[in-house]
């Protein structure tokens, strides 16, 4: 064997060697996603569950906003149904709906005191912040390891191998320009 094939053979082992190494960091990165996003799935899951609980309580208190408690619902079936389709535009606009309305809801609920000195209410009311705090701070999470994924995706030379191997890119779990503002109190105790 000449030095010319021993050569080509550590060339070519050195490539296959490294190919090895970048298939496997975009495994890794393309399953940090997917475990970002159970986190997230759990916790609206979680979410989702107490939601009706919540509204149950209040609709034996608030008979006069029917409205602010079927605007939850909705937005909370809209939200389950982008959740089951992956569909992160549509989950994004649903958890804005259902964030809007719950802060509106949480304020219409201040008029009435026996709600408020409910202790299941109470109760509920601590638990859903608590997961919609959860929620926020794993979709934190999720948006930071879907941008690693697409941005190794993209770097050279891993975009050779993702490309050959098929890697795509996720989406990101994005909001509304109106999520990005202030919430103006005011108008949640108006309406």
């Amino acid at each position: 064997m000449g030095l010319g094939t021993v050569l080509i053979l550590v060339l070519v082992l050195a490539a296959g060697l490294y190919t090895v190494v970048i298939y496997n960091a975009l495994v890794a990165v393309k399953h940090a996603v997917s475990q970002s996003w159970a986190n997230i799935d759990v916790l609206l899951k979680q979410r989702n569950d107490e939601l009706p609980k919540l509204v149950t309580v209040a609709r034996e208190y608030m008979a006069y906003e029917q409205e602010t408690l079927e605007r939850i619902t909705q937005a909370r079936s809209r939200a389950e149904a982008a959740q089951r389709s992956g569909d992160m535009a549509a989950l994004g606009a649903a958890e804005n709906e259902i964030r809007l309305g719950l802060g509106h809801f949480f304020a219409v609920a201040e008029a009435y005191p026996e709600l408020r000195a409910n202790e299941t209410f109470n109760q509920l009311g601590r638990r859903v912040s608590g997961l919609e705090n959860a929620i926020a701070d794993r979709r934190e999470f999720y948006n930071a390891a879907v941008n690693r994924n697409n941005v190794r995706i993209e770097q050279f030379p891993d975009v050779l191998v993702a490309r050959f191997f098929g890697f795509k890119p996720f989406d990101l779990l994005e909001f509304d320009a109106s999520d990005l503002q202030d919430v103006d109190l005011g108008a949640l105790f108006r309406t």
